[in-house]
């Protein structure tokens, strides 16, 4: 096992060896030799305990560890079994190596040795099945320790060890025997297996076939439902995970167990109906496993369609409705998540299925004299809530309720009918006994009493729904007609002509007191306008009827304090009122209209709206579906963070337009404006394209001149309408052009459109010369720029052949040089044959010479040195005989001494 050298290497390029703890190292080396080399098992067992707490404590501590002491470690884990103390020891260290020390004064930055500590660990197959076969010891803490490391590792590692635990034989299988273990281990285990689910197909098909669904409503029905504690949120999160995208596993677990279990928790118990925090929790849990059944599986699943049409019938028919209307209609004091999360999931089920949606619209609320049909509910939700999310959420369940649902369209316009007494005079409250469409009518004109268009818009929002795709109803609707706020101001006002005065009220009001809540107002409204007048001629004559309103929308369009958004649907309303427009009224046709445009804005203006528009936030972040964070411990860590999150979200984005419009504007709409633009273009083109109207003036030259005949009077007419169908084509060419160029481009000069005609012919000739100009500079840029390339190549290739050329020369004076060196080397040894041969015996004899006369130097200082020596030997003799000593006695034996180490080397 390479564990120590690769960490060291890890270590050593993170933290450099100047950072490393000398006194930890060392310390931990201690305690790590005596656990593998100690002879005393107690002993073992103390280094052991010590190591745990260094490393539990200590960075430093960990560091070292992990630098050496998994083999150690690995090793008690693989060959001491039958020591459990050792074993939980060993456990425990590994526990406490693993887990973070957090340290609230260190750096962000700062490598967690922990974390590297896992990595290190998982990278060992062979440590997990080590690991995976203490699960079957007998002992608790080693079963318990050991989940507790796979738990960590899999929270850091998640897919290495999802792969080692595939590849050991029975590896899930332990793991799911631990859901049977006791309470502590079981949950431990829970824990584990929510980890090692998360975007694992293959495990996940190994679990649901060990019998997960049993085990998991088993357990959550032990700890009370939704009642229960964080055990039931951890079974309901690995319940999503092996539902999640998968339709066999709800295939199985509809065909198997079935949708009862799941739908009991949803079931509010007791009469006070308190929602703490981890109940709260736990059904937010439970109906996001209710939307991914209704989901239906992946996208690239062939089966979704009929599988989600079928998990939406088998729960309508368990009476989910009944509690989904309880959660998020009746328990008005559940908490804002829940309710927001539970209309969603209303909307849902009905979306595309029709008995669900006659199960909702037959459907009432409330007790004996105190009822009233669902949706009456839901629009009151709608018009009161102060919450935005909660606003959001009640209007997908309208949204999807309309949705190719023309039976449904038709029943709610059909109760469109303004409430008989003064609908501005009554209050929001009074609105119990009103039926779904004077309640909504009643919200919608009641800003005239209050100055408050937030409730006007949201009413605005649901007629939407009503309109959208139903030629019928925008008819039906189209007749409605509003008493005015006063008896003093004249006639009832038609619905229409009211809605948009609302939207010029909008503008003005934001503009007075700059309350933000005011910036969604004018967009939904112009949501409704563009739905209302789309495919719908009648509507734009009626909306054309009112001169002022086509004046303000020209304003709109080229209003500068107005937003992007807003900018960009007035002129969608605009363009609407040109394609849509089967009038054939001097003044409230489609040319004049393209003329006003043309006129008052400029197309080449008009048309940059809509670029500005599809690249506005609000157009270019579009999804095609909502999509919510899976619910995990850290996602529900507080209350707070569950309430506020939505909140939260509306604020952070930096964008001019409100965050709610990201809601509201959603995918099918945005395609749906895309599709409009591209007609609008095309039809203003084909304005511009063909002539207004028959020409009714006749000219003079017309007229047969005095005694001129008819053939000739003839003849002349004839080559006079010859010439002026020549013109007339010629201009309507040149028209079609500039209309086209002008719709493709949408970026020239706005103020070009207010020149002449023949000025423009100028400009565009001119424009096309700059841009072929602008191509011939391009090309010979090009070709300077392969020239200078090329040339710059064959410059260094000279400047490589010169310097190859010189190093050539070099080497060849080198050889010159040497070969006249030998060449008179050889003429030496010519001309002087053999006489070399005495000059080396004299320098040889010289050298032996020089050798003796320093031998004999050297010679001569160590015999002066034995002189003295012997001297001082002589006096020391003489002063040990005169103190009584043998001197002969003492130098016995020294010679002896002295030879023992060549006798030794002799030996060796």
């Amino acid at each position: 096992m390479d564990l120590a050298s690769r960490y060291k290497g890890v270590v050593g390029f993170v933290f450099g060896n100047e950072n490393s703890n000398c006194s930890e190292d060392s310390y931990v080396e201690r305690l790590l030799d005596r656990i593998s080399n100690g002879v005393l098992a107690e002993d073992r067992r103390n280094a052991i305990a010590e190591l745990q707490t260094i490393v539990a404590e200590s960075r430093a501590g960990q560091l070292a560890f992990g630098a050496m002491g998994f083999p150690v470690l690995m090793g008690v884990l693989k060959e001491e079994r039958d020591d459990v103390e050792m074993v939980r020891g060993a456990l425990e260290t590994l526990v406490s190596a693993l887990t973070p020390i957090d340290h609230a004064k260190g750096p962000t930055n700062e490598v967690q040795p922990a974390l590297m500590n896992t990595d290190l660990l998982s990278r060992e197959s062979e440590s997990i099945s080590l690991l995976l076969s203490l699960l079957s010891e007998e002992d608790f803490y080693v079963r318990y320790y050991t989940l507790q490391i796979l738990t960590a590792l899999l929270t850091n590692s998640p897919n290495r060890l999802q792969e080692a635990i595939l590849s050991i034989p029975r590896g899930i299988t332990r793991l799911m025997d631990m859901l049977m273990d006791r309470e502590v281990i079981r949950n431990e285990a829970l824990l584990l297996l929510t980890y090692l689910t998360r975007e694992a197909e293959e495990i996940q098909k190994i679990v649901v076939f060990e019998g997960a669904f049993e085990k998991i409503f088993s357990i959550m029905k032990e700890e009370g439902g939704s009642d229960g504690g964080v055990v039931v949120q951890d079974c309901l999160e690995l319940l999503n995970n092996l539902l999640r995208s998968n339709a066999s596993n709800q295939v199985l677990l509809r065909e198997t167990i079935g949708f009862d279990p799941l739908i009991s928790i949803l079931k509010l118990r007791g009469s006070s109906y308190s929602f703490t925090q981890q109940k709260t929790i736990n059904l937010l849990s439970a109906l996001e496993t209710i939307n991914l059944l209704m989901m239906g599986g992946s996208e690239a699943d062939p089966q979704k369609d009929s599988n989600k049409i079928t998990n939406k019938t088998v729960l309508a028919q368990k009476k989910l409705l009944d509690h989904l209307l309880m959660l998020g209609v009746e328990s008005q004091w559940a908490p804002i998540a829940l309710r927001c999360s539970a209309l969603r999931c209303i909307g849902d089920l009905v979306a595309g299925h029709s008995k669900n949606l006659d199960a909702l619209s037959s459907k009432v609320l409330g007790e004996e004299r105190q009822v009233e049909p669902a949706l009456n509910s839901i629009l009151r939700i709608i018009l009161r809530t102060s919450s935005m999310q909660e606003f959001i959420a009640a209007d997908h369940v309208f949204k999807n309720f309309c949705e190719k649902n023309t039976d449904g369209q038709a029943m709610l316009a059909s109760t469109l009918i303004p409430h008989p007494n003064s609908m501005t005079d009554a209050s929001l409250e009074e609105d119990v006994n009103m039926s779904f469409g004077s309640m909504l009518l009643h919200g919608l004109a009641l800003s005239e009493s209050d100055g408050d268009l937030e409730t006007c818009c949201r009413a605005a929002s649901v007629i939407t729904h009503i309109l959208k795709d139903n030629s019928q109803c925008k008819e039906k609707v189209l007749q409605i007609e509003l008493e005015a706020p006063m008896p003093s101001l004249g006639a009832p006002e038609l619905l229409l002509h009211r809605i948009v005065r609302y939207l010029a009220v909008a503008s003005s009001m934001k503009n007075k007191d700059g309350k933000p809540g005011y910036s969604y107002v004018q967009p939904i409204i112009l949501k409704l306008l563009i739905t209302w007048l789309a495919d719908c001629p009648n509507a734009v004559q009626c909306f054309l009827d009112s001169r002022p309103h086509l004046t303000y929308l020209l304003e709109l369009v080229s209003s500068t304090s107005s937003t992007v958004c807003v900018r960009g649907l007035a002129a969608v309303l605009l363009g609407e009122c040109v394609i849509y427009n089967k009038s054939s009224e001097n003044g409230k046709d489609g040319f004049t209209i393209a003329d006003a445009i043309s006129q008052k804005i400029g197309l080449t203006s008009y048309f940059l709206k809509f670029d500005e528009m599809q690249r506005s936030f609000i157009f270019s972040s579009v999804k095609p579906a909502q999509s919510h964070k899976p619910l995990t411990r850290s996602t529900t860590a507080s209350m707070a963070e569950i309430e506020d999150v939505d909140e939260n979200d509306l604020t952070d984005q930096k964008n001019e337009d409100h965050p709610i419009l990201t809601s509201v504007f959603d995918a099918q709409f945005v395609n749906f404006v895309k599709g409009l633009e591209v007609n609008i273009r095309e039809k203003i083109v084909d304005v511009y394209s063909r002539p207004k109207s028959d020409v009714a003036v006749v000219p003079a030259e017309l007229e047969q001149k005095g005694g001129e005949s008819d053939k000739e009077y003839i003849k002349r007419l004839k080559a006079f309408v010859e010439t002026q169908c020549s013109e007339i084509q010629k201009l309507l060419g040149r028209n079609a052009t500039l209309a086209e160029d002008l719709a493709r481009t949408g970026h020239s000069h706005p103020e070009l459109m207010a020149g002449s005609g023949s000025d423009r012919v100028q400009v565009e000739t001119l424009r096309r010369d700059l841009q072929e100009a602008s191509q011939r500079v391009e090309m010979l840029k090009a070709e300077k720029a392969k020239i200078e390339s090329e040339a710059l190549m064959y410059q260094n290739l000279a400047g490589k052949l010169e310097s190859d050329l010189k190093s050539l020369s070099d080497a060849y004076n080198s050889l010159e040089q040497t070969n006249i060196h030998l060449e008179k080397e050889a003429k030496t040894l010519k001309s002087g044959g053999t006489s070399t041969s005495p000059d080396i015996e004299a320098i040889k004899a010289e050298a032996r010479e020089e050798a003796q006369k320093e031998s004999e130097a050297e010679l001569n200082d160590l015999l002066v040195c034995l002189g003295q020596e012997q001297s001082k030997v002589e006096k020391l003799s003489a002063r040990l005989s005169e103190l009584g000593e043998d001197v002969d006695k003492l130098l016995e034996g020294i010679g002896d001494d002295m030879a023992l180490p060549e006798d030794e080397d002799e030996e060796d």
